[in-house]
């Protein structure tokens, strides 16, 4: 997705001079469209995550629009509290873009998954998390919410071969995209997992169950509705994510099965287990963690079977 963030965000600053992007010494090779482009509206504050909100942060009192670049833990973690007290307190049009969501950059190591980010950031009401599923949705989301009043947080992956049938880069901030209808269950997925969802629904159809795929791109605002119709409609929902399941997506439908007194059973496949001394590519976390369209297909099979899992 880097690739479309960069060539749209190109778009839209050549339209509009308030647009910046600023980058932690990340991006090479992903951000050149923008910054060879526009060198007058880019700057490269050097491995200064902490500072380049501070910047950011008077730069949107100033009158910009100011996009923060970095992989997801510095962008959203290692600013936690400058993101608290600036932009989000004083409700800035500040954007910070967490590239690598989930496990992309994997073999990295702990310190640069992408696993709690979402999570961390949801409590803030004020701030909108934007978590497309695939290229042509971050697109949609961008010309969507470049301009919103508020701050961003945009949690995008670095794949832009990633398709999910049916969504064809629909965005509505605040509503589930519906890419599949069933009647058996519903795979509720946020991110890069929505293919892996869809995926599973095929194996799952395979096996004569019926799953509606219900996709969850953005939070603050959530979209509750939609979720508490999908509780009310089936009699299982399933969350899927490469987070910690306590917190983000799960946490969210969880939440609203509750306060809608839908009464539906949930089950919440994402991260469990504290990181390991091991290291790998994204399908080696997602083997690990049972979050490929396999493994998501065989728990559900035993859910629906009564197999002990």
């Amino acid at each position: 997705m880097r690739a479309t963030f960069a060539n749209t965000l190109t778009e839209i600053a050549r339209a509009d001079r308030r647009v910046l992007l600023l980058t932690a010494d990340l991006g090479y090779m992903a951000l050149e469209p923008f910054s060879d482009a526009l060198p007058d509206q880019f700057v490269n504050v050097g491995v200064a995550e902490q500072n380049m909100v501070g910047i950011a942060t008077g730069l949107a009192e100033g009158g910009f629009l100011p996009f923060l670049y970095s992989i997801a833990p510095f962008a959203a973690l290692r600013p936690y509290e400058f993101l608290r007290n600036g932009p989000i307190l004083h409700r800035l049009p500040v954007r910070i873009v967490g590239v690598g969501a989930g496990f992309e950059y994997g073999t990295a190591g702990p310190s640069h998954h992408g696993i709690d980010d979402a999570a961390a950031l949801r409590p803030h009401p004020g701030l909108l998390i934007v978590t497309p599923a695939e290229p042509g949705q971050l697109r949609s989301a961008l010309l969507a919410t470049w301009d919103h009043d508020g701050p961003v947080y945009y949690r995008i992956g670095k794949d832009e071969r990633i398709t999910v049938p049916g969504l064809n880069g629909r965005f509505r901030t605040g509503r589930a995209e519906i890419v599949r209808e069933g009647r058996d269950l519903a795979l509720v997925a946020m991110g890069a997992l929505a293919a892996e969802a869809c995926g599973a629904a095929d194996l799952l159809a395979a096996q004569g169950l019926s799953a509606t795929v219900a996709i969850v791109s953005t939070f603050n605002p959530s979209p509750v509705e939609d979720l508490a119709a999908l509780a009310r409609s089936h009699s299982l929902l399933v969350s899927v994510e490469a987070q910690y399941v306590n917190g983000a997506l799960g946490s969210l439908v969880a939440e609203t099965i509750a306060e809608a007194g839908a009464g539906t059973r949930l089950v919440r496949i994402g991260v469990r287990r504290p990181p390991q001394a091991r290291s790998g590519s994204q399908t080696f976390y997602h083997a690990l963690h049972g979050l490929g369209r396999d493994a998501i297909a065989a728990r559900v099979l035993a859910l629906m079977t009564g197999e002990r899992i």
